[in-house]
């Protein structure tokens, strides 16, 4: 069972009081786009099998949105940290690399 610490009140959460939200960190197609950017941003979406950045959403505790940072093949969880972050704070990035040295990184 994949548990998570919501960052924001700081409880431990099981996948039943959580809410998937999808890949973090994506980058909103503008109204500038092309119908091909806006269509890849809807709908294009990576799956990877290791390191993956995810949106979830802790239902029925704070309520707030936050990222985890896990392992697909393992579930084995790295860090969460607030949905404010646009990035990968630095120190999520050393957890993984710690764990995980032959990581190519984010993105």
């Amino acid at each position: 069972m994949l548990i998570l610490t919501c960052p924001y009140c700081g409880i431990q959460a099981d996948e039943t009081e959580l809410a998937p939200g999808g890949e973090a960190h994506l980058k909103r197609a503008g109204p500038d786009a092309s119908d091909a950017e806006f269509e890849a941003y809807m709908f294009e979406r990576r799956n990877p099998y290791g390191v993956h950045f995810e949106r979830w959403r802790h239902a029925a505790g704070c309520g707030k949105w936050f990222i985890a940072a896990r392992a697909t093949d393992t579930l084995e969880v790295f860090a969460t940290y607030k949905a404010q972050c646009t990035a990968p704070p630095a120190d999520v990035i050393r957890a993984i690399r710690a764990r995980r040295p032959d990581w190519e990184g984010w993105k």
